[in-house]
C-alpha cells in the first residue's frame, strides 16, 4: 500500500515520522514522509503560552489529511487535543517511551544543587509552575526552539539549568545533559508525554488496519486516562496540569496535578482504577472541588474552568 504521511518539519518530528514511515516500510508499505509548517513552529519567540493558538502544532497536518494531500498524521500526542475534529481518529498509539522531564545542565547535578537565583530555562506553564513550588527562588525565563537550539542556549551559558522532555531526547540520541530524571512526586508529566498519536481520516479502514500494528495497548490505555483528566480540566499543552498513569499490578495508577502558575498553590490526587476514561474523570473532579476550579479560573482569566483548549 502507498502511504504518506505528513509531519512538521521539526527535527524531533522528522524523527517521529521517519521512525513510523520504516515500521510501516518493514511491513511491505511504501511510504513518502511529507513536511508541513504548522503555526507553531512559525511563532519562535513567543512562550506557547501566551499563543493560545488551537491545535498550534496540528492544524495545517490536519488540513493536509482531510485534503486527501497526507494518509495518516504522526504527532507527540500532548500537541493534539483531547477533542479530534469528527472527521479523524487516533488510529495508533505506539509503544511508549519514557514519560518523565529531566533537569538537564552543564555545570550543576540536578534541582537542589543551582545555587540562588539561578536561571532556569522553560516555556512551559506546568514546569514552570512545579518549579516554583521547590524553588521559588529561581529566575525562569522562556526557552523556545527545537531540542538542539535549547541545548546550544544551555550550552552558551544563557541558562543555568532547562526542562525538557526525556522521551525528546532520547530519540534524537542527545541525553549528555541530563543531570537528573525527574521523579512524577517532583515533575508531574504532561498527559500524553513520550507517546506519539498517528491519526487517520476516520473511516478509513484501509489505512486504520495498516496501522493496527503499531497500537500498544498499555500506551493507549495511559494516555486515554492522561487525556480524560486533561479533557475533563478543560486543559491543553501548555496548561499547569500534569498526569502521568502507569499499569501497577493489574490495576492503573493515575498521578495528576493542577498548579497556579506561581506554585504557591499546587494540588496533587492519585488513584487506582481498571477503565481508564472514569480513572482520569474521577481524579479531575477531586481536583476541580479541592480548588483545581478557581486555579483554573485564574490561568485561563474566564469563569469557566473548561475554555477552548489551546
Amino acid at each position: 500500500m502507498r502511504l504518506k504521511i505528513g509531519s512538521r518539519g521539526s527535527q524531533l518530528g522528522l524523527w517521529q515520522a521517519n521512525h513510523i514511515a520504516s515500521r510501516l516500510r518493514g511491513e511491505g508499505h511504501e511510504v513518502e514522509v511529507e513536511i508541513i509548517h504548522t503555526t507553531g513552529d512559525k511563532i519562535t519567540e513567543v512562550a506557547l503560552a501566551k499563543v493560545g493558538a488551537k491545535g498550534m502544532f496540528t492544524k495545517e497536518i490536519e488540513e493536509a489529511l482531510a485534503d486527501g494531500r497526507v494518509d495518516l498524521a504522526v504527532h507527540s500526542l500532548k500537541d493534539l487535543p483531547t477533542e479530534l475534529a469528527p472527521d479523524f481518529e487516533l488510529a495508533a498509539i505506539p509503544t511508549r517511551e519514557d514519560p518523565h522531564d529531566v533537569f538537564c545542565s552543564v555545570n550543576y547535578s540536578g534541582i537542589e544543587a543551582l545555587p540562588q537565583g539561578a536561571r532556569m530555562g522553560t516555556s512551559s506553564l506546568r514546569r514552570e509552575a512545579q518549579l516554583r513550588a521547590v524553588r521559588p527562588d529561581l529566575v525562569v525565563h522562556p526557552l523556545r526552539g527545537n531540542v538542539d537550539t535549547r541545548l546550544r542556549k544551555l550550552e552558551s551559558g544563557e541558562y543555568d539549568a532547562i526542562i525538557l522532555a526525556s522521551a525528546g531526547l532520547r530519540r534524537l540520541g542527545k541525553t549528555e545533559r541530563i543531570r537528573q530524571v525527574l521523579p512524577v512526586e517532583l515533575m508531574c508529566p504532561a498527559a500524553g508525554q513520550g507517546a506519539l498519536g498517528i491519526e487517520s481520516r476516520r473511516g478509513d479502514g484501509a489505512v486504520r488496519k495498516a496501522l493496527s500494528f503499531l497500537d500498544d495497548l498499555a500506551a493507549r490505555s495511559e494516555t486515554t486516562c492522561e487525556r480524560a483528566l486533561l479533557r475533563r480540566l478543560g486543559g491543553g499543552c501548555q496548561v499547569p496540569i500534569g498526569a502521568s498513569a502507569k499499569w501497577q499490578s493489574a490495576k492503573l495508577h493515575l498521578d495528576a496535578i493542577v498548579a497556579s502558575p506561581d506554585g504557591k498553590s499546587l494540588l496533587r490526587e492519585s488513584l487506582d482504577g481498571t477503565d481508564p476514561v472514569p480513572l482520569g474523570e474521577q481524579v479531575a473532579e477531586k481536583l476541580l472541588s479541592r480548588g483545581g476550579a478557581s486555579i483554573l479560573d485564574q490561568v485561563y482569566g474566564t469563569e469557566n474552568a473548561q475554555p477552548p483548549q489551546p
